[in-house]
């Protein structure tokens, strides 16, 4: 299965200076990159994310996002770490 960037993710990564590119680790959605530098692979394949859940509605999209940021408030607040990216790019 094959994940396509939103554009959602895309505008999230500009704001943060990084970029983005579909990941070439097994399971994972993206790779985020500052210049050369990889810094993370972030997002299992098999889940929604904010960019995908906006296709169900806007509501339905928010809600998942208010859900997400409840469950992994504990780790993705860690500047640098993949939960930080993934909470930055695809929430």
């Amino acid at each position: 299965m094959s994940y396509t960037i939103t554009e959602h993710t895309r505008r999230q990564a500009r704001k943060l200076g990084v970029t983005v590119k579909r990941s070439l680790r097994k399971g994972k959605k993206i790779s985020v990159f500052r210049g050369d530098k990889k810094l993370a692979d972030v997002g299992a394949i098999g889940y929604g994310d904010y960019g995908t859940n906006l296709k169900k509605g806007k509501q339905y999209a928010d809600e998942r996002r208010r859900l997400y940021k409840i469950r992994h408030n504990k780790d993705r607040h860690k500047v640098g770490t993949p939960s930080y990216w993934a909470d930055k790019l695809l929430w």
